[in-house]
């Protein structure tokens, strides 16, 4: 072959330029966006590739709430890609971390009203939107600023509210003639939303008793369609449960609701009106999160037996009351709910009092527990007593994660025997047990 022919034989291709496009989307969607963009400056194939619907479905944009040079860029980027990409999008999640002062609240503000715009226009496969932890009710927040996201932000829920499955907006702090002006919005021109989880915990600011509000009953009214609903204990009353049976009895599965010493929870509701929504709503389970509401007789106006209990989390925060006892709770009414339960979690300082008998019979009478999270004052042998009692088939757990506290700096005695007992019971834990265990002082 001469000199000449081998001038016009074609050069060998990179293995890139071959590569399938299943392949190719697959290492654009590992790649940031800078990235992304300087790939896309490669050829035409590659540039086609930046514009994938797949690889811009779900986004998460962070803004900080602290001034800094390296996040100067957060709020220009944001709107970049929902002009470039917003028309892909089907799950957006937005985070504005703890904000420091006015002036970062109003660039948050100014850039969700463009973003928030763009997206209204260009976007009409939405499902899911999250926006947590705004604490509207914060100083930060001025009131004109607060007031001009509020109407953004329900401005864009008129729009989208007819394709949005998901809504979080957990942690907002708003009022109650706020909070339901934005949730009114979902069903704007329809009176129905189609939203099927909905995530409204500390959604109002605490102190606040939504349960005796008229407003708040008839905007949960407008919802047909929960499969899901989180919310604070503040906001139940028999009028919602009837609500949520009359309009969501074949669709709901599942409630969590928070319960915080700070919220007001000691309103009456009837147990009757649990046993109509469980009866209605047949596949419905309860998850309850308890902070710092320890006492018994606070526990039992809440907790009635006709409520379809699968979880309950009890946490006191490290605060010690030596008038307080958990024992009752362990004893008398926790295993109301033993034909239920499938998940424990428990967070207490109880220095003062020894639990570990009630605990162990509490697991033995759960018989569909199989979650089992505990920090507080134990005896190590505690974990002995439950892993003996799982080998005997007397309990069914698949997960058991122990924080055993003590008055002691130093940990090596706990430390020594729980490594005897996990020796002793290595062959169980490795083949059925989620186990973490440690000791922990608790000075």
């Amino acid at each position: 072959m001469d000199e000449e022919s081998e001038l016009i034989q074609p050069q060998e291709q990179s293995c890139w330029a071959t590569l399938p496009d299943v392949c190719l989307r697959r290492v654009f969607w590992w790649l940031g966006d800078r990235d992304r963009s300087r790939a896309a400056l490669v050829c035409r194939k590659w540039n086609q590739m930046m514009y994938s619907a797949d690889l811009w479905r779900y986004r998460t944009i962070t803004f900080s709430g602290r001034p800094s040079r390296v996040h100067a860029s957060e709020f220009e980027s944001a709107l970049w890609y929902v002009k470039k990409f917003g028309r892909y999008l089907e799950h957006l999640e937005i985070k504005f971390l703890n904000p420091y002062n006015a002036v970062l609240t109003k660039k948050f503000q100014v850039t969700m009203r463009g973003l928030l715009s763009c997206l209204g226009k260009s976007n009409n496969r939405l499902k899911s939107l999250s926006i947590q932890h705004l604490e509207l009710d914060r100083l930060v927040w001025r009131n004109s600023i607060r007031s001009s996201l509020i109407k953004s932000l329900s401005f864009f829920l008129k729009k989208v509210g007819k394709h949005l499955d998901y809504l979080s907006l957990k942690g907002a702090r708003l009022t109650v003639e706020q909070g339901c002006h934005v949730l009114n919005s979902l069903s704007y021109l329809r009176n129905e939303s189609i939203a099927s989880e909905l995530n409204i915990e500390d959604y109002f600011s605490h102190h606040l008793a939504v349960y005796s509000s008229p407003q708040f009953n008839k905007t949960m009214a407008t919802f047909h369609n929960l499969v899901s609903l989180t919310l604070n204990y503040n906001c139940i009353s028999d009028e919602l449960l009837e609500n949520l049976g009359e309009n969501n009895a074949s669709t709901l599965w599942t409630m969590n609701i928070k319960c915080h010493i700070h919220d007001p929870h000691g309103q009456v509701v009837w147990g009757m009106s649990w046993a109509k929504l469980a009866r209605q709503a047949s596949n419905l389970k309860v998850n309850f999160f308890f902070e710092r509401v320890m006492k018994y007789e606070r526990l039992a106006r809440i907790l009635l037996q006709e409520i379809p209990v699968r979880s309950i989390s009890l946490r006191s925060c490290y605060f010690s009351d030596p008038d307080w006892s958990m024992r009752p709770t362990l004893m008398d009414l926790l295993p109301t709910f033993r034909h239920t339960l499938q998940k424990l979690t428990f967070e207490f300082n109880n220095n003062h009092e020894s639990l570990d008998e009630e605990l162990h019979l509490l697991i033995l009478n759960c018989r569909k527990l199989f979650y089992f999270k505990i920090w507080a004052f134990l005896d190590v042998r505690f974990v002995e007593r439950i892993l003996k009692s799982q080998e005997e088939g007397q309990c069914a757990l698949r997960t058991l994660k122990v924080r055993i506290y003590t008055n002691r700096y130093e940990t090596n005695e706990e430390d020594r025997t729980l490594r005897e007992i996990y020796r002793k019971y290595r062959k169980l834990i490795d083949s059925e047990l989620n186990y973490f265990v440690i000791a922990y002082p608790m000075m």
